[in-house]
């Protein structure tokens, strides 16, 4: 799974020099699908509307889905009936930010225009429930939109005040197993209250004679900068062997975004080793600003396991902040302006590109990313015309996308520091830079992610689904 928003924090640079020093929504959609089927002259709740919820919506709304409200039932659906129409004819909804005309994705959810125009004929005519022995099955949903699990561990609660301001954690997940494991997925979940906003998590590899217990020390910090803070919160979380050097750490193996899902790429693609001994250090997780309620989040992480070893492990590379290549003007976002921005990265080998994420904040107004080859062909990764702070995905192409060497990755953005932007966090406009990488929501960032593989002759024609 692609890394998020990698910080300039010494946290990992740390962990890393102490080891040296001591020791070592369901089923794709085709855009052009505007179906020749016509609408019925009058329809119903349960012969036409429930089979497009079932199939799109219910997967997030539902009881325990990640919406805040169901239409599982003719009266769950009813009362939402005009506010239906209104989101999937605007295509608010399904929330797909990407657009589906410039490249298609693994799991993309877009609606039809005959599924969107049953649903407003539906409300224009009271919303009608239908012959009652009409309604479909409701689907089976597992606890995890990737799938069932194979193992669940929970996150130490965290209580968060009313008001209070952005939080930065430092949380140790340990767990032990019965021997060394391959791992599929290793995916964060993030509690229901939604407020965690991100998570970047490695994973701690003991060797099972040097750490008689994985499960001693704190299991959460504030998050600190400075190295010797850094030290001494380690310390405190029992992270060192028993002798006082440090185990592996393994970078990019439990992140989170808002409306990301994990990725389970083909048997061999990716996937973890994870040792008997071991924990996942959520070396910086981020609460957003909470104003309404005292909440306890109960985030937890699941384990997809797998009998096929990782004999390609992903690699990835990230442009813009805090990446292998700059943000071109420099990210200062004057208030009252729109901001054009773009970064371009060089690649010196052929790759294999399976995920890519991009990445910005409340002022994003649009994104798009391409690869120029040496030829001056372009290759199409992602255009996203209307950013949504929202729901930042990790897009995984529905085959292998091949970037031959010499090509140029480029990621242009819009940025909008007005009073029209709705999202702006100031009123009146500010002063909005990127803070040499600061995660706060009020800050900015402009970053494109991209997981990859060294490439083989045939990825082009490996299926990703």
């Amino acid at each position: 799974m692609p890394v998020m928003k990698k910080r300039s924090s010494a946290l990992s640079f740390v962990f890393i020099i102490m080891a040296a020093l001591m020791g070592s929504c369901n089923g794709d959609k085709k855009v052009s699908a505007n179906e020749d089927r016509k609408v019925p002259a009058h329809v119903n709740f349960t012969e036409h509307v429930a089979p497009i919820l079932y199939d799109n919506c219910t997967v997030c709304h539902r009881p325990n889905g990640g919406a805040h409200f169901a239409f599982i039932t003719y009266q769950d659906a009813k009362q939402y009936a005009g506010s239906m129409a209104f989101v999937t004819k605007e295509r608010m909804m399904p929330p797909w930010p990407a657009d589906p005309h410039y490249t298609e994705f693994k799991g993309q959810r877009v609606l039809t225009q005959y599924e969107i125009d049953v649903l407003a004929l539906w409300a224009k005519e009271g919303a009608p429930e239908g012959p009652k022995d009409k309604m479909p099955a409701l689907p089976h949903y597992p606890s995890s939109l990737a799938g069932a699990p194979d193992m669940t561990i929970a996150v130490a609660p965290f209580f968060m005040k009313a008001y209070a301001s952005d939080k930065f954690l430092l949380v140790k997940v340990p767990y032990e197993l019965p021997a060394d494991t391959f791992a599929s997925l290793v995916e964060f979940v993030p509690g229901r209250n939604n407020v965690v906003h991100h998570v970047n998590g490695d994973m701690v590899k003991y060797v099972f004679e040097k750490k008689k217990i994985v499960f001693e020390g704190d299991r959460s910090i504030s998050m600190v900068e400075d190295t010797a803070g850094i030290v001494k919160a380690f310390q405190k979380m029992g992270l060192p062997n028993d002798d006082g050097s440090y185990p592996v750490l393994q970078k990019s193996v439990v992140n989170y975004l808002p409306g990301a899902i994990g990725q389970i790429y083909p048997a061999g693609i990716g996937g973890y080793i994870l040792p008997r001994k071991g924990a996942f250090l959520l070396n910086d997780i981020h609460y957003g600003f909470n104003g309404k309620n005292d909440i306890t989040d109960t985030s937890y992480i699941n384990i997809f396991f797998t009998k096929v070893p990782p004999n390609r492990p992903v690699q990835e590379f990230q442009l813009g902040t805090l990446g292998a290549a700059k943000v071109e003007p420099d990210m200062i976002i004057l208030p009252n302006t729109v901001k054009n921005v773009s970064s371009h990265l060089k690649i010196a080998q052929d790759i294999s590109v399976l995920t890519i994420n991009p990445h910005m904040h409340l002022l994003g107004k649009s994104f798009k990313a391409y690869a120029l080859k040496p030829n001056g062909d372009t290759i199409r990764l992602i255009s996203i015309p209307r950013w949504d702070f929202n729901w930042q995905y990790f897009y995984t192409f529905k085959k292998m996308v091949k970037i031959p060497a010499g090509s140029t990755i480029v990621a242009e953005g819009v940025y909008d520091n007005t009073k029209d932007n709705l999202n702006n966090p100031f009123s009146p406009p500010q002063v909005v830079t990127d803070q040499n990488g600061s995660m706060k929501a009020t800050d900015e960032m402009f970053q494109f992610i991209v997981t990859y593989l060294p490439y083989k002759e045939g990825d082009e024609q490996l299926s990703l689904e």
